[in-house]
């Protein structure tokens, strides 16, 4: 079994930036596709940023292309997600995923990601 953790969330003023880590235990995340969702109140859980398999390829959606990078230290087994130019749009609970099964390519939807970390709480002020 795996287990996900975040931290690193936070409140930050509009243009700051965060770091957030998703520790993993129990397997290595290595080769995993490995992603970044994010759900703000009263919406669905979205999409941020992923890896396919083996860190292969990498994914952002529109809103954070240019400001977000996500990234991984294999031998920390942690992947992080750096965010700058925060926006308070980006205020949202975010949440670290992993899927075992292989992909070639970065998955985007919800229901392929097999662990979840609990998420944590990232707010932007104006």
């Amino acid at each position: 079994q795996i287990q996900l953790v975040e931290s690193g969330g936070g409140l930050v003023q509009a243009g700051g930036s965060l770091r957030l880590s998703c520790g993993a235990s129990g397997r290595t995340v290595r080769n995993y596709p490995t992603a970044w969702f994010r759900q703000a109140p009263g919406m669905e859980r979205q999409f941020v940023a992923g890896f396919a398999w083996a860190g292969s390829n990498t994914m952002y959606a529109d809103s954070v292309k240019g400001r977000f990078t996500i990234s991984r230290d294999n031998a920390q087994n942690t992947v992080y997600l750096q965010m700058n130019s925060l926006k308070p749009e980006d205020t949202a609970v975010y949440y670290c995923a992993l899927r075992k099964i292989y992909s070639a390519a970065v998955v985007t939807t919800t229901d392929e990601y097999d662990f979840w970390g609990q998420g944590t709480q990232v707010t932007v002020s104006s």
